[in-house]
């Protein structure tokens, strides 16, 4: 185990020190849902571009397909309060969309959660137009997210559209309709970040209860001690002098807040987006020995001891990804050595094992999982000459 552990962290320092930072690119759009009296869904995007700048590319490395983030904002809120957010997640290949609505003194929380929900499927839809902006550049994984009333508006848009994957939240404030109520009916990997020092949604009546009532297998709630309610974001008049009123007031710096949701946000979404396994055992532990926090968790994202990654030479697509019996894995280069592909359940256990050869280039691999699991989340690996990949695969 310790071996291994080692191993694990050569490894993940290699790879931050090798790993692409994209550039930031911005675009603002209106999205139009046809479906509420064509109601205008004004939208600032943050996307990863080769150049920074409004309505630059999006970065075409590898023919990258890159996750969506729909956030929500906080209440009398703006969204250029969350630049630390955007600043953090965009250049590791994520793209964050944050819709701007709802942001008067008497928002519907309702609405707000549908204009998150709305966001992730226009995206979707956009990456499919062959003159879009993100035509080719949005990848099928994506997450909802939020601060304050943004997160508990977070829940309800979870509800409405099933395509939605991940749920990630700062501080997420009790709604209405209930955010509470809404995570009974939630059954996917979430992350809900608190703040123990937090008087504006003080986390007994609000992120405690969101968490204990989610349904997910998998779920990760982390208390920043000492952490407030608006130092989740970067400095705001209204929030902060909301958060002047009350008690108790933070006792760390907003950086040092900002550095601890960085060290846990980061690789959890790598590895609930992107299939990152070591990116999940860094998030395990890191969160096991952090005196910084306190949390509770229901799942192992990544067992070192089943899975070592190392870096390969070739890219490879693994895809549809969700998938309901059959999935693809395609390599840009022909392959004389032979493939070894491995089927992991996330405990680690294996559960299906077939060998390829020859594989000629962009050759598809198709493989029928329909007799041997369920609807469930799975680890695929792929073993080529002595170099190891893998991605987390989704089945409906």
């Amino acid at each position: 185990m310790k071996n291994n552990l080692l191993l694990l962290f050569a490894v993940l320092l290699c790879s931050n020190l090798i790993g692409q930072a994209f550039e930031i690119g911005h675009t603002t759009i209106t999205l139009v849902d046809k479906t509420r009296n064509n109601r205008n869904i004004t939208t600032e995007i943050y996307y990863p571009a080769d150049v920074p700048g409004n309505n630059v590319p999006v970065a075409n490395a590898n023919h990258d397909k890159f996750p969506v983030i729909s956030f929500g904002h906080g209440f009398v809120m703006s969204w250029d309060a969350y630049k630390n957010i955007w600043d953090a997640l965009v250049p590791e290949g994520f793209i964050i969309a944050f819709p701007k609505t709802e942001s008067g003194l008497t928002p519907s929380h309702i609405e707000f959660g549908k204009d998150i929900a709305f966001v992730i499927s226009e995206l979707n839809a956009l990456g499919q137009i062959n003159s879009s902006l993100f035509y080719n550049r949005i990848d099928s994984m994506n997450c909802v997210m939020g601060h304050s009333m943004g997160g508990g508006s977070a829940f309800l848009a979870a509800q409405f559209n099933p395509a939605i994957k991940t749920l990630a939240t700062l501080a997420p404030a009790e709604t209405n309709p209930s955010a509470i109520l809404a995570a009974t009916g939630l059954n996917i990997p979430s992350l809900i970040f608190a703040g123990g020092n937090d008087c504006v949604t003080p986390p007994p009546a609000n992120q405690i209860p969101m968490y204990g009532s989610l349904l997910s297998s998998c779920k990760t709630f982390i208390s920043i001690s000492g952490g407030s309610h608006c130092q989740m974001a970067d400095n705001n008049l209204l929030c902060s002098f909301g958060e002047s009123t009350c008690k108790p007031q933070p006792t760390i710096t907003r950086k040092e807040q900002h550095d601890v949701i960085n060290r846990y946000l980061l690789p959890w979404l790598k590895y609930e987006l992107k299939g990152d396994c070591l990116k999940g055992a860094q998030f395990d532990s890191l969160i096991a020995t952090d005196t910084n926090i306190l949390f509770e968790k229901t799942c192992v994202l990544c067992n070192p001891d089943s899975y070592i990654e190392t870096a390969v030479t070739f890219n490879i697509e693994i895809f549809p990804n969700p998938f309901n019996d059959q999935i693809f894995i395609q390599c840009d280069q022909s392959i004389k050595s032979i493939i070894i592909i491995d089927l992991y359940s996330m405990n680690g256990s294996k559960l299906f094992s077939q060998n390829f050869s020859n594989i000629k280039t962009n050759e598809k691999i198709k493989i029928n999982l329909k007799e041997y699991l369920p609807a469930g989340i799975y680890l695929l690996k792929m073993t080529v000459a002595g170099q190891h990949f893998a991605r987390k695969i989704i089945r409906q």
